[in-house]
């Protein structure tokens, strides 16, 4: 049988809670270790049609960084993997490579005069390289081999826009004349990109 009181409860106490950015703030006599700790920053499958996976570590896997303003992710790249265009609104990101040759790069904002200009580094093992706040960045395995980066960001929910996705499969979908004039295609070509599975490589 159903405890009605311990529902009761259970609602008084979320009505109860306070939230900070969204999550639940614990009372800090109920807070564990458990509530610091993911066990999960394993290697991800990157058997995929980009060739890699991030596994994001943020405060929905960690509920102890809210508030705390960081999160981590693990990439990994199969050969000729990609982590796509995509930007965190929240965050500016830190990576370091730990195994493997990445090739990454960041497009800034339209700078007057000169547009949006690319950045771009191939790194190596050990390397390191920042992309800033809100600016598209991506990384590509050049090698034939697999590699894997470990990335720092600025929030504990950086969040991510993936541009191929957001644009072209974006749910209900932008209107194909507005797609046709913004890309200067027609909007066959439109429709045939809507058309495609546009995955998300985050675990």
């Amino acid at each position: 049988m159903l405890d009605v009181s311990y529902l009761i409860n259970e609602v008084i106490l979320l009505l109860a809670a306070v939230f900070v950015n969204g999550f639940v703030c614990k009372n800090a006599m109920d807070v564990k270790a458990e509530d610091f700790f993911f066990d999960g920053l394993k290697p991800g499958n990157t058997v995929n049609k980009l060739g890699s996976s991030v596994n994001l570590v943020n405060v929905e896997k960690i509920p102890g960084l809210n508030t705390l303003g960081i999160s981590l992710a693990r990439i990994d790249y199969a050969p000729f993997g990609l982590n796509p265009p995509h930007t965190h609104p929240r965050a500016t990101e830190i990576l370091t490579v730990i195994e493997g040759e990445l090739y990454v790069g960041f497009v800034t904002s339209n700078i007057n005069g000169v547009g949006n200009k690319l950045f771009t580094k191939l790194l190596k093992k050990g390397d390191v390289f920042v992309f800033p706040q809100g600016l598209i960045h991506f990384q590509f395995n050049k090698g034939h081999t697999n590699a894997v980066a470990i990335a720092g960001l600025s929030s504990q929910n950086p969040g991510a826009i993936t541009i191929a996705n957001a644009v072209f499969g974006s749910k209900p979908p932008i209107a194909d004349d507005v797609l046709a004039k913004a890309f200067q295609v027609d909007k066959n070509t439109v429709d045939r990109l809507q058309a495609q599975f546009w995955m998300d490589n985050n675990n």
